[in-house]
C-alpha cells in the first residue's frame, strides 16, 4: 500500500489549468483509519478519511439557501425530488468534491494491480478544438507520462497543451467554462476479466456506469466509439495472431494488428490494452449567468452562481483513470480472489498456466 502514490493522486486531482479558488483552501490527504499495519493491508475493511477544511454548511453567510437554479446543474431536479425551493442540499451533495474519495479508493487499488504489472494511464485528448496527436502504446505510455505531468492541462503534447490553455483563458475572459475529452489506457489486464453471461457482469458496462457517474460526464467510449458506426465490420474488427515469443505475457501469445475494440470484447478483457474516452461537459456555474427562474416567485431571473472552476477537466480525467482502475481491480478479485495477496497471485498463476497449456 503506498501512501504517497494515493497522496499524490489526489494532488492530481486538485491541480489542472482553470480550477478555482478552492484548490488554494483544501490540501487532500488520506488518513488511513483501518485495515493497513506497517504499510500493508490486513485482510479488514480499508478506512481513509479526507478532512474538508471547507465545510459551511451552518454558516448561512457563506451557504445562503439559493432558489435560482442553474441550467446544467442537479439544481432543479433535485429541489422538486426532495420537495423543497432551496437547491443549497442538492448542489452542496451533488458537488464533485466527492470524487476525492473516489480517487483515494482507485489509487488504492492500482496498488494491487501493479503488483501484478497491470498500470493505468490517463491524459487530456481535446479541450475545445484543441486534440492531442499522440498515439498511446504500451512502448511509450511511460514518457507521456513525463509530458503529461509537466502539462498544465495534464496533456502530452505540448503543442495541444498550448491550445488548450488559450482556450480556456478565452473562455474565462468570456464569463463561460470549459469542458473536453479524456481518455485512459489500461496496461497489462490478462484476458478474460469481466464476464458475458450477464449485463452487469460485463467490465465494459461497469466501466461505463462508473465513468458516466463522474460529474458532468455525459457520454463514454471504448477503442474505435462511435467512429465504428461509420465503417464496415472488416475495418472495426480486430484479426487475431499469435506470437509464441509472447507466450508469458499476460496476453498468452494472442495479438492484434488493431485495437478497434479497445481490448474490451463481450464484456471481456481479450489481452489488447483497455481504452476508454469521456466526455466532460462545460462546467455549469457560469460567470454570466444563464436565464432560469425563481422558485419562489416563479418568475423569470438569472441562474445562481457559486463559487466554481472555468475548467476541470484535467482532475476530471484524474478521476477516470482511478474510477476505471477500481472496475478493474475489482474484476480482477472476483476471477482471481483469496484471502491474502499470496493466494491471489497463486490463483493468478495457475489460471495463467493453464490457459497456456490449452488445448487441455
Amino acid at each position: 500500500m503506498d501512501s504517497e502514490f494515493i497522496n499524490g493522486e489526489l494532488r492530481r486531482r486538485q491541480g489542472g489549468y482553470g480550477r478555482g479558488g478552492r484548490q488554494k483552501i483544501e490540501t487532500d490527504r488520506v488518513e488511513f483509519l483501518s485495515g493497513v499495519r506497517l504499510g500493508k493491508t490486513i485482510a479488514s475493511p480499508v478506512a481513509m478519511l479526507i478532512v474538508n477544511k471547507d465545510s459551511r454548511l451552518d454558516d448561512l453567510s457563506a451557504t445562503p439557501p439559493l432558489h435560482r437554479p442553474r441550467p446544467g446543474h442537479a439544481d432543479l431536479a433535485g429541489s422538486i425530488k426532495w420537495l423543497t425551493t432551496d437547491c443549497r442540499e442538492t448542489l452542496e451533495r451533488a458537488s464533485a468534491r466527492e470524487t476525492a474519495a473516489r480517487v483515494a479508493a482507485g489509487a488504492l487499488s492500482r496498488c494491487l494491480l501493479r503488483a501484478f504489472g497491470i498500470e493505468v494511464f490517463g491524459f487530456v485528448r481535446s479541450v475545445g478544438e484543441a486534440t492531442a496527436k499522440v498515439a498511446v502504446t504500451a512502448e511509450n505510455w511511460n514518457e507521456l507520462v513525463k509530458l503529461r505531468d509537466a502539462s498544465d492541462v495534464y496533456c502530452p503534447d505540448p503543442e495541444a497543451d498550448a491550445a488548450m490553455r488559450e482556450f480556456i483563458n478565452q473562455q474565462k475572459l468570456a464569463k463561460d467554462t470549459a469542458g473536453g475529452i479524456v481518455e485512459t489506457h489500461v496496461f497489462g489486464c490478462p484476458v478474460g476479466l469481466g464476464s458475458c453471461m450477464t449485463w452487469d457482469g460485463r467490465l465494459d458496462s461497469r466501466i461505463a456506469a462508473a465513468v458516466v457517474g463522474i460529474q458532468a460526464f455525459k457520454g463514454v467510449e471504448f477503442g474505435l466509439g462511435f467512429e465504428a458506426t461509420r465503417r464496415p465490420g472488416s475495418r472495426v474488427h480486430d484479426e487475431i495472431g499469435y506470437d509464441a515469443a509472447l507466450k508469458e505475457s499476460a496476453s498468452l501469445g494472442f495479438v492484434r494488428g488493431s485495437n478497434n475494440a479497445g481490448g474490451l470484447e463481450g464484456g471481456m478483457t481479450n489481452g489488447m490494452p483497455v481504452v476508454v474516452r469521456g466526455a466532460m461537459k462545460p462546467i455549469s456555474t457560469l460567470g454570466k449567468p444563464l436565464k432560469s427562474v425563481d422558485l419562489n416567485t416563479k418568475e423569470s431571473s438569472e441562474a445562481g452562481w457559486e463559487r466554481s472552476d472555468i475548467s476541470a477537466i484535467s482532475a476530471a480525467g484524474v478521476v477516470m483513470e482511478n474510477v476505471i482502475a477500481f472496475e478493474i481491480a475489482r474484476a480482477f478479485l472476483e476471477k482471481f480472489g483469496g484471502d491474502s495477496l499470496t493466494e491471489v497471485r497463486s490463483n493468478y498463476d495457475q489460471f495463467l498456466a493453464l490457459a497456456r497449456k490449452l488445448p487441455l
